[in-house]
């Protein structure tokens, strides 16, 4: 199904666009209090992530509340290991009980069929497709390999990942190994989306601004260019790439097949756009605690991003991260409405 309103997609592949389209990371979340209602009915996050309906719910309050140019499937990076055979949990921050730590560990993991692994995810997208009714786009996400094994590793999230870089550093056959396993289920989890009713979608690769360039290119690069050279529909499914903290990576992700660029806040735009802006459209990246601010301040900022990109195609505007569950969505509603207002061509 096309999008009535297919800013996101044109402005992706550089298409002539009326205006910048907008969207948020976290756009469902604990800011609107429409959210934290339809998630107590859930009971839990993880339990959320899996109701059909409620999922679908949080997924569409964006649209109708905040007036977002896209709608981004509610579910977690994690959720997949799952189906890998990992054991997850949430209390509140994302925890496993089996961490991978040995050759049997990586052994064991599973390459499910999305559908036995995540079959939520497809029924989500579905249930969207219906009441979304091309409104707007719909973005499937996922996690990308480095940060997954992060996390799987770790058993939880860390500052440092010691035990991650211990096992690349020390065993790279074994964390090769790893990293073929996640990058073959995510292959298959990202195609699975698009299958569902993704129109476009986003690889996040949180923590792989914390290797430096050599490490990248051993570890990450590779298999991030496998993956968005497994996606099917090239040409008509944008792939948009983010990482935190990834200024100094960013000629390197601009090479590795993806259409978009996702920048965090502490990149200059107009830097970004000069060094890469050439290879590939960029989406971002006001710093999230703008929105603390008021009005006037918020419309200042976004003023000054449109104009360090300029009129042309080729920009998605966006946060540099996710949307603090403390903004209030005032404000939020303010910087959508600047934006469309002030980047119509």
């Amino acid at each position: 199904m096309t999008a009535t309103n297919d800013l996101l997609i044109r402005a992706a592949f550089k298409q002539p666009i009326e205006r910048t389209p907008v969207w948020v990371m976290r756009q469902a979340g604990r800011y609107l209090s429409e959210y934290r209602a339809t998630r107590a009915k859930a009971g839990s996050f993880l339990e959320l992530c899996k109701n059909v309906e409620l999922a679908a719910e949080v997924t569409i309050q964006p649209l109708d509340l905040i007036e977002v140019d896209a709608v981004i499937l509610f579910s977690d990076i994690l959720t997949p290991l799952e189906g890998m055979g990992l054991e997850l949990s949430f209390d509140p921050s994302p925890k496993f009980a089996n961490p991978i730590r040995t050759q049997a560990d990586i052994e064991a993991l599973r390459v499910p069929d999305p559908d036995q692994g995540t079959p939520y995810v497809g029924k989500i997208l579905n249930l969207l497709q219906k009441e979304v009714a091309g409104r707007v786009p719909i973005i499937g996400f996922a996690g990308a390999p480095f940060t997954l094994a992060c996390y799987a590793i770790e058993g939880e999230g860390s500052k440092l990942f010691s035990k991650t870089k211990a096992l690349f550093f020390d065993q790279p056959a074994l964390a090769h190994k790893l990293m073929e396993k996640l990058t073959q289920m995510t292959i298959n989890y990202l195609n699975y989306q698009i299958e569902n009713g993704a129109q476009m979608v986003q690889l996040f690769d949180t923590w792989a601004g914390s290797l430096c360039p050599d490490d990248y290119d051993r570890f990450v690069f590779p298999y991030v260019q496998r993956i968005f050279a497994g996606i099917k529909q090239p040409g008509k499914v944008p792939k948009v790439y983010y990482i935190n903290g990834g200024s100094h990576l960013l000629t390197r992700m601009a090479r590795t097949g993806c259409d978009v660029v996702g920048l965090d806040w502490m990149s200059d735009l107009k830097e970004a756009k000069d060094l890469i802006g050439g290879q590939v459209g960029l989406q971002g990246n006001l710093d999230p605690n703008v929105l603390f601010a008021g009005e006037d301040y918020i419309r200042s900022q976004v003023k000054s991003i449109l104009e360090k990109w300029g009129p042309q195609s080729g920009h998605i505007f966006n946060l540099g991260h996710g949307i603090d569950k403390d903004v209030n969505p005032d404000h939020l509603r303010a910087m959508v409405r600047a934006v469309k207002e002030l980047s119509k061509r």
